[in-house]
């Protein structure tokens, strides 16, 4: 479905498997710009403050293997910080080219939640200080805002510095 999307019309996976965990979150939509797929413009779209819109980056580590990592829209990932944090010697993005079939999402709509396998997840820690982070919901142009304590359970995530 092209074009402006309702909150009606579109259930994503990700919002299937937090109602099935009792988990309280809201949706929220925008129009999809396949020319700038940043999480940023998707919070200026809907009026989401940069700190709270997370985005969501799937990494490999040496030895453990995939790790997913959510933080701020406006920040860049310290990869020294992920590995520590994942008790790894060195952490690295994956290609884009294979989130598809690693996670089960596109780039734009890769989502903490849902993935083909569950991967070890790290969240930045400065998550704590809202009441609320959206994360996409599993499909362009479709987000769900939950607070950060849900999604670093439902995840069985880890509060992390990461930037």
């Amino acid at each position: 479905m092209k074009g402006k999307k309702t909150e009606e019309t579109v259930k994503t996976n990700v919002m299937r498997l937090l109602e099935a965990a009792g988990i309280h979150f809201e949706t929220g939509t925008y129009e999809v710009d396949e020319n700038d797929l940043s999480g940023s413009h998707a919070a200026d779209l809907m009026g989401v403050d940069h700190d709270q819109m997370y985005k969501t980056l799937v990494l490999k580590g040496e030895k453990k293997g995939y790790l997913v990592c959510c933080l701020p829209v406006d920040e860049e990932l310290d990869l020294k910080k992920v590995a520590r944090a994942a008790g790894e010697k060195k952490v690295e993005m994956i290609h884009v080219k294979d989130m598809l079939s690693i996670t089960g999402y596109i780039r734009g709509g890769c989502s903490p939640i849902g993935m083909k396998k569950k991967f070890p997840t790290y969240i930045e820690e400065t998550a704590q200080l809202f009441e609320t982070v959206t994360v996409s919901a599993g499909q362009r142009g479709v987000q769900v805002t939950l607070s950060p304590e849900d999604l670093r359970a439902y995840t069985e995530g880890v509060f992390a510095p990461l930037i």
